[in-house]
């Protein structure tokens, strides 16, 4: 083991190094020469890690081995000394132009001085909040905030842009403006003010966006292009004949009374072949209860059931009562998830509803019996008023001539069942496959979950569509849905498939991710030129580190700050690497701190943020 000197005690070799590094400072400060931290720390066979702890804890240790004779005086309790803290304030935004910028109505903080401010809580937690919220002229509940991984909205002021100026823009002007930018630590809009009112360079808004974009200095973030017109997708659903497959489905409607507002659901069956109308129902919430009811006004309208019924995946959709009333002739089809136009139908004549009816206001002081009477009369005239109404594009036919038409033949009623149970066929073995290739303790784990969570799912459709992705992005989401309904964050009326949607929205991130880092190994393997550089700037950092976490929020605003995504997925995996070189019981502390710091960083998107504190969370514990 190696020791101080021939004669000294035996140390352990971290203990060693660190009082090596503590002593470099001293010849530092003496301009002695001296040799390299990595030297050392090679040298006598340490961790690089467990050397800077030991050498922080001989610093903070040190002061009490020295002390004069006799007994301690005790001085009486002050008010703590915050100007060191309020001078380092000023220091950081004189160096930082730009980092804070006050307004008439609120305060603007870049990300830069939201770690600095985080940076003097950790170094300070002698002091309480109060007081170092006033040290940094900071209000205590942003502060707050800021400690609690907290982001605010922000709001966005229009982009106006001043008056041009009047002599044309020349290059002395326009190399002050890339200099001013260069060193400018704050958000866009207020370095627009700094360039006009405090440079007296009158350019507009779009005019320096313009200057710092064709020089490289500031490339904006375009938005996600449109999803692609739906024109495309119309005359695409199959029909076979009028009053063989109806189409169900429900929406909200609200009628004003003596002020308070009374909500009903309105569930409409919808011929998928004339798109007529043929039954309705006004209910309280859309429910089991409503598609029976609906139903049962169609048959009463048409005189027959249908031979088939598309509902939507909504868990109320598919109970026990529903399949009761539809009985054996009737075949239930499932709509395809995630596609509204699949229930075109449906959700058309709900648009010609509310193009067609005015806003529903009546002045009688009566319960809420009469507002449902008065709504589905109105309800009832429009869709026989719909239904009678000449159609263009079927030569002038309304729906209820359409429907009204010579009945189907006995063979296109064999074609059409022969077709529709095909199609059931298909869905129904697909079902099966996709369910026997499920993983039975994740089902087993989903199945908890829905129940603890309260979501209904009687035919396990959205169990099985959850249990599909990867098990982290499914306890992932789950916590996500757990923490939004304790938050009181969830939309009204949620069921499983909002659940189904985080968890593939996790999925989607993480598949990226996944991706980024088999790209990154790749690159290593072929020594990328890139990968190189960042390895090397790691070092340098690595050399600058006072102690171990300024070293870690070095590397967290590294990988916040790069602009290219493998460059993100590098910085944190040093993060998760310095992170698992600690001891064990303070590997929650710091995945905290690097959490925090991560979410200070409001320049990149919230959902980037979420993504790489649940990376950095996955490489330091991985599930097995």
């Amino acid at each position: 083991m190696p020791i101080l000197s021939a004669n000294g005690p035996s140390v352990p070799p971290s203990f060693a190094a660190g009082l090596v590094l503590l002593s470099l400072r001293l010849l530092s400060g003496h301009d002695l020469p001296r040799p390299t931290a990595s030297s050392v720390v090679d040298a006598l066979g340490a961790s690089r890690s467990r050397a800077y702890a030991a050498r922080d804890r001989l610093a903070e240790e040190l002061p009490a081995l020295v002390r004069g004779p006799g007994r301690p005086v005790e001085e009486p309790a002050e008010a703590p000394d915050t100007s060191a803290i309020t001078a380092e304030t000023l220091d950081f935004v004189m160096r930082h132009p730009g980092c804070v910028h006050r307004g008439e109505q609120r305060t603007r903080y870049a990300a830069s001085f939201r770690l600095f401010a985080l940076e003097q809580t950790e170094a300070h937690p002698e002091l309480d909040l109060p007081a170092l919220a006033q040290a940094m002229s900071i209000p205590p509940g942003t502060l707050r905030d800021w400690q609690r991984g907290g982001n605010t909205a922000v709001d966005l002021r229009e982009e106006t842009n001043l008056a041009e100026a009047r002599d044309p823009a020349t290059e002395p002007r326009i190399a002050a403006v890339v200099a001013a930018f260069r060193s400018w630590d704050g958000d866009f809009l207020p370095f627009c003010e700094h360039v006009q009112l405090n440079l007296r360079i009158p350019f507009g808004v779009a005019l320096i966006r313009r200057i710092l974009e064709a020089e490289g200095v500031r490339i904006p973030r375009r938005r996600r292009g449109r999803s692609p017109d739906e024109e495309a997708l119309r005359g695409q659903f199959e029909t076979f004949f009028p009053g063989f497959q109806w189409v169900g489905d429900g929406t909200p409607l609200a009628i004003e009374i003596d002020g308070i507002t009374y909500t009903f659901n309105l569930e409409l069956m919808v011929d998928a072949h004339t798109g007529a109308v043929t039954g309705l129902s006004l209910r309280e919430e859309e429910d089991g209860a409503a598609v029976v009811e609906a139903l049962e006004d169609g048959v009463a309208t048409t005189g027959a059931a249908p031979k088939a019924l598309l509902l939507d995946n909504r868990p109320s959709n598919h109970t026990e009562e529903v399949a009761e009333a539809l009985g054996e002739d009737t075949v239930k089809v499932a709509a395809t998830p995630f596609r509204p136009q699949n229930k075109a139908h449906a959700e058309g004549a709900f648009g010609l509803f509310r193009q067609t009816v005015p806003k529903l206001r009546l002045s009688r002081l009566e319960p809420e019996r009469l507002a449902r009477d008065v709504l589905s009369l109105v309800v009832t005239t429009w869709a026989r008023t719909l239904n009678h109404r000449p159609r263009r594009d079927r030569g002038g036919k309304s729906r209820a001539q359409l429907y009204d038409e010579a009945p189907p033949t006995d063979e296109q009623i064999a074609e059409a069942r022969r077709a529709l149970a095909e199609r059931v066929r298909k869905q129904d073995g697909a079902r099966k496959t996709r369910r026997a290739r499920l993983d039975p303790d994740v089902c087993a784990l989903l199945d908890e979950a829905l129940k603890r969570l309260g979501l209904a799912d009687p035919e396990r459709r959205f169990r099985d569509a959850i249990a599909r992705y990867p098990l982290d992005a499914i306890v992932a989401g789950i916590a996500v849905f757990e923490g939004k309904r304790k938050a009181g964050t969830l939309p009204d009326g949620v069921d499983a498939r909002y659940l189904l949607g985080i968890v593939r929205n996790i999925s989607d991130q993480d598949e990226g991710l996944a991706i980024a880092q088999e790209l990154f190994d790749r690159r290593v393997e072929l020594r990328d030129r890139a990968l190189a550089r960042l390895d090397q700037e790691r070092e340098e950092l690595e050399e600058q580190a006072e102690d171990t976490l300024h070293w870690l929020r070095e590397l967290v605003t590294k990988a916040v700050a790069a602009d290219r995504f493998i460059d993100r997925i590098f910085w944190l995996g040093a993060v998760a690497d310095l992170i698992n070189e600690q001891p064990e019981t303070d590997h929650r502390r710091l995945f905290l701190i690097a959490a925090r710091h991560i979410h200070a960083h409001h320049r990149i998107p919230k959902k980037d943020r979420n993504a790489a504190t649940r990376r950095l969370a996955a490489m330091i514990r991985p599930i097995a």
